[in-house]
């Protein structure tokens, strides 16, 4: 009596030889298959016309919504003032007998913020929304200001061209000016460079010096955080040598998949709020 064992791996020895059999056959060079060809390849997939009406739908009121920004500007939504905003938030009781006291019981604080980016030299713009919906224009800006794929990140410098091109493309981007800190988190934490288009970690100060020391005389990563942050004149080389940031997802994959949460009406300009969005994305 054979074993049941040599008797399956017998069986899978002939149906490998008569697959390489047929495949020789056929003139498919072996370790050239496809992803998918064979007994696991995937059924037809089939759109429904609803999505396809919605898309074409999005489109249209993108369409709409980039000419008439283009034209006539973001007229009253866009203030070219500061505009301030006061939220109260929960802090932990400052007195000594706080223990005592029940879990309902919490003492607020106001908190001033501004809720808009006038009159900041610099800010920081992250991607939140796939092109799904979007046009060519809009795909164009978006490759423009070097936004490509969604949660990636780039510093720009806030003048009136840069500030025209974000509220053309504002339902894909969220940006605000960071604080000194946050910077320093996004350089050290998720900081990388390009050098002969490639992207090269900042594990050495050499490949700075080398990449930006002729230039503007940035020779370390303090050099890079502090050219952000003062907006100095080799802002612009400086920002450029950094590769878009990818950031993780403001939700976990357990929440987007499984529970569909979406960020909903989370995008444009945030203010000083963007520095709590960038910490939930690092």
């Amino acid at each position: 009596m054979v074993p049941e064992t040599i008797l399956k791996r017998r069986h899978d020895l002939d149906e490998k030889r008569r697959q390489r059999a047929a495949e020789a056959k056929a003139g498919i060079v072996p370790g050239n298959r496809k992803k998918g060809s064979g007994n696991n390849k995937k059924g037809v997939y089939v759109k429904k016309l609803e999505s396809l009406v919605a898309l074409g739908k999005s489109r249209k009121h993108t369409q709409t919504r980039y000419n008439r920004v283009l034209k006539k500007g973001m007229q009253t939504r866009a203030s070219n003032k500061p505009v301030e905003q006061t939220e109260e938030i929960e802090v932990e009781p400052a007195d000594a007998d706080h223990n005592n006291k029940s879990d309902t019981e919490q003492e607020t604080k106001t908190v001033t913020y501004q809720s808009n980016s006038v009159g900041a030299p610099m800010v920081f713009v992250i991607r939140v929304r796939d092109h799904h919906g979007a046009n060519a224009m809009v795909k164009r800006a978006l490759s423009r200001l070097r936004l490509r794929h969604i949660n990636e990140g780039v510093f720009l410098r806030y003048d009136e061209s840069h500030r025209k091109l974000l509220h053309l493309v504002e339902p894909w981007v969220v940006y605000g000016p960071p604080v000194r800190g946050v910077v320093e988190d996004l350089v050290h934490r998720r900081g990388f460079g390009k050098v002969q288009n490639k992207r090269v970690a900042l594990s050495d100060n050499t490949i700075i010096e080398q990449e930006l020391g002729n230039d503007c005389g940035v020779i370390c990563v303090e050099d890079i955080v502090h050219e952000i942050v003062a907006v100095g004149d080799g802002f612009a080389k400086v920002s450029g040598f950094l590769w878009p940031f990818r950031l993780s997802h403001k939700m976990g994959h357990f929440e987007r998949e499984t529970l569909k949460f979406t960020l909903g009406k989370d995008y444009g300009d945030k203010g000083e709020r963007i520095n709590n969005f960038i910490k939930q994305m690092l």
